[in-house]
């Protein structure tokens, strides 16, 4: 997939999944280190931010207003992906009061590279937004081409309010 930052053409690995299809495998990271695949994150839906790089100014943005909507829901999961380093993703939440949002590393760029979405001239994943059913099926994706925007935060938050579960006991 051809992709632009600030304006310099770059290219994906691949193509990314399509809509309805299920996620492909990898695995991430979770804060304490322990793993984290596709099958682990059915049951509710899930929203899942991919940013290039937690520390620059556009994904620390976009991070911060998917974790400041998530008050507003109850019963989904919520992630962000980056090529960051566990100890990076600490301490950017740390300095940012980051607390709801699950940052999940892709350390070694596998998530980034089964997505079609891994950038080999600048190790990173390219910005997307995806939501999955419950069964883990994609029923939502933002491929974001130039990596300098920033996400369709409303599309993507009103997808959520349409379809979150309502009237359930969830933890």
């Amino acid at each position: 997939m051809e992709i632009t930052r600030h304006g310099t053409v770059l290219h994906t690995n691949g193509e990314p999944p399509k809509l309805e299809h299920s996620l492909p495998d990898f695995t991430v990271l979770t804060a304490s280190g322990s793993q984290l695949t596709p099958a682990q994150m059915t049951g509710k839906l899930t929203l899942i931010s991919v940013v290039p790089d937690i520390n620059t100014r556009v994904c620390s943005l976009s991070t911060k207003t998917f974790n400041q909507a998530m008050d507003q829901f109850q019963g989904i999961n919520f992630y962000t992906i980056s090529t960051n380093t566990i100890a990076q993703q600490q301490d950017w939440c740390a300095a940012e009061g980051v607390t709801h949002m699950q940052l999940l590393a892709d350390p070694d760029g596998q998530f980034g590279t089964a997505m079609g979405l891994f950038v080999a001239d600048n190790n990173t994943d390219a910005r997307s937004v995806w939501i999955l059913s419950p069964t883990g099926k994609i029923v939502y994706r933002e491929l974001i081409l130039e990596q300098t925007d920033e996400p369709d935060y409303a599309s993507a938050l009103a997808y959520l309010e349409a379809h979150q579960p309502h009237g359930v006991d969830e933890d």
